[in-house]
């Protein structure tokens, strides 16, 4: 069997504010398959959004590991951990993906070189943009775009360089039911495509379109 796209062991994570220390993760582990989504639900503050910066190399745990497409991303320097994210790895957050300054077609063509030497065939921005539905937006600043466009426009970025692995926080949080649903089709086509995905949302629809869905509590699975 090919090994996970995603594989997360024993993961803690803590923080400390003066005297005292907070665990957000308490030895939490996942593996997800080539084309398997996972939904990530729980309440506020039970760690899902420290999970999936841990997951991203975005933040690093304090104990356990993460391995993404057979790399170690857990444990390595910034610039390392930035490598491998722009090698396999997508990522939507909820507040946004999106550089104010530039165009939306340049933010997507800006992650495009991060990653350069890339075997895999990319797809134009512009193409990326009708995929989503908002190429005639492709010359607009993100400060100009609808909540639903903006979602839209961060998926895109995620899926720039074709993820091996997809993370996605409440990516439809802001958004309405009709662009909900075309977020779940794309993010479905993506796993269809071989990606693993992964998404933390309190959505009744993305958890529902999901392959599994992991409930987290306290910084443990539930």
């Amino acid at each position: 069997m090919a090994a996970p796209v995603l594989s997360a062991y024993s993961m803690y994570r803590f923080f400390r504010a003066g005297e005292e220390e907070t665990f957000a993760l308490q030895g939490v582990g996942l593996e997800v398959e080539r084309g398997e989504t996972v939904a990530v639900t729980g309440p506020s503050g039970s760690g899902k959004t420290t999970l999936l910066n841990c997951l991203a190399g975005l933040d690093e745990p304090d104990g356990g590991t993460v391995h993404v497409a057979g790399e170690r991303i857990s444990h390595r320097t910034e610039r390392e951990r930035s490598a491998v994210r722009a090698r396999h790895i997508g990522v939507l957050f909820q507040s946004g993906n999106l550089l104010d300054h530039l165009t939306v077609r340049d933010n997507i063509a800006l992650v495009q070189r991060l990653a350069p030497g890339s075997a895999r065939t990319r797809v134009p921005p512009q193409e990326l943009l009708e995929r989503v539905g908002i190429a005639q937006r492709a010359g607009s600043l993100p400060g100009r775009l609808s909540g639903g466009e903006a979602a839209r426009a961060g998926l895109a970025v995620a899926l720039a360089n074709a993820p091996d692995l997809l993370l996605a926080d409440e990516p439809t949080g802001e958004v309405d039911g009709e662009t909900e649903r075309r977020l779940l089709a794309l993010l479905g086509e993506r796993a269809a495509a071989g990606a693993a995905v992964v998404v933390v949302t309190h959505s009744r629809a993305v958890a529902g379109a999901a392959d599994r869905v992991l409930r987290l509590r306290d910084g443990r699975w539930a």
